[in-house]
């Protein structure tokens, strides 16, 4: 890419910071920083990248979506990724979100049930830089990844009934899992906090997500 699309890219970036995330109450300020760094237009398929920056979800394919970049930003400040963080991210699709993870310092582990997708995230993730800072699984993500648990924060990019029982087991105390949970009709983000009482849990937006599949316990 060369200097004056680069500068453009960068321009339109903040602006979606501005426009779309700082006026919506997203106030962490490394979320932004991440947010106008990690370019957008890579996890986008090739005819969709002219609204690559617009504020809605764009289809990639599957039946799947990259998520809205405010559902990004959000999905990540709820989530209070500090840098070394081990972060699993469940539904990678594009990469995206996992991208803005490892921009935030963390060590992401993502999977992805759709081959074809883990593949193109992969390809896109290396792409953007970030390869050697996440690790992209083919696999069920209800299931998590057990060998590299326990994880600080635990994101979902798909709507469930209820949470995945693994996922929570994968969390450490302290931990928080961010997930939106509901059904076709409607749902809510909501973050939860793994304690010794158990999970502590605050709804905070309505959203629509694609469905969570898998063969995973869903439990609470």
């Amino acid at each position: 890419m060369g200097p004056d699309r680069l500068e453009g890219a960068t321009r339109v970036r903040r602006t979606m910071v501005a426009s779309q995330l700082v006026r919506r109450g997203i106030t962490d300020s490394a979320v932004l920083r991440a947010m106008s760094v990690v370019a957008r237009e890579l996890f986008v398929p090739v005819g969709s990248r002219q609204g690559s920056y617009e504020d809605g979800p764009i289809p990639i394919g599957f039946g799947q979506t990259i998520s809205q970049p405010y559902m990004v930003a959000l999905t990540c400040q709820l989530a209070g990724i500090t840098p070394g963080a081990n972060v699993l991210d469940v539904g990678s699709g594009s990469g995206y979100q996992t991208a803005v993870l490892a921009e935030l310092g963390a060590r992401v582990v993502g999977v992805e049930l759709i081959p074809e997708l883990a593949a193109r995230a992969r390809e896109s993730l290396e792409a953007a830089g970030y390869a050697d800072r996440v690790d992209v699984h083919d696999g069920d993500g209800t299931l998590g990844i057990e060998e590299h648990a326990p994880y600080q924060a635990v994101v979902v990019a798909a709507a469930a009934s209820r949470l995945p029982e693994t996922l929570v087991e994968q969390l450490e105390q302290g931990g928080r899992i961010v997930a939106p949970l509901g059904s076709a009709r409607g749902q809510w983000l909501r973050r939860s906090v793994a304690t010794p009482d158990g999970l502590q849990t605050k709804n905070v937006v309505r959203c629509r997500f694609v469905p969570l599949v898998g063969a995973g316990r869903f439990g609470r």
